[in-house]
């Protein structure tokens, strides 16, 4: 049997949050929770995730800081930013630290497990 992938959703709109890991839940991905960057950055280290999705306007310790901090210990995890607002210059600054994708909030969750799937095709490729 494959393994279950583990996804690390990081938002800190607990009903986007639970919405998103009831449809990843229903798609076959294992879903970690986390509401701030601080959080995503201990639980990137400790849980061992196969992809992060990561909010970028987060209290305590936004997006594009926390992607920053994971990429010193994990320079190779798939990262997709979410963000609502398509011009965010938090967006612009997460990628000079290496993303996947933005999926923006409003968006059908398809997209974002198109992004999912691909940058997950895109990383295995990259492993071998």
């Amino acid at each position: 049997m494959e393994k279950q992938i583990k996804v690390l959703l990081v938002d800190d709109e607990l009903d986007f949050r639970k919405l998103m890991t009831f449809w990843l839940e229903s798609k076959g991905y294992s879903v970690i929770g986390a509401a701030n960057g601080e959080d995503a950055v201990k639980l990137a280290r400790e849980a061992g995730p196969d992809i992060i999705f990561m909010d970028l306007n987060m209290p305590v310790m936004d997006g594009a800081q926390a992607l920053r901090k994971i990429r010193e210990f994990n320079k190779d995890i798939p990262v997709i930013i979410i963000s609502a607002y398509v011009d965010d210059k938090r967006a612009k600054s997460a990628v000079e630290s290496g993303i996947s994708g933005v999926f923006y909030k409003g968006k059908d969750f398809q997209e974002g497990l198109s992004l999912l799937e691909s940058a997950l095709r895109t990383h295995k490729q990259l492993k071998r």
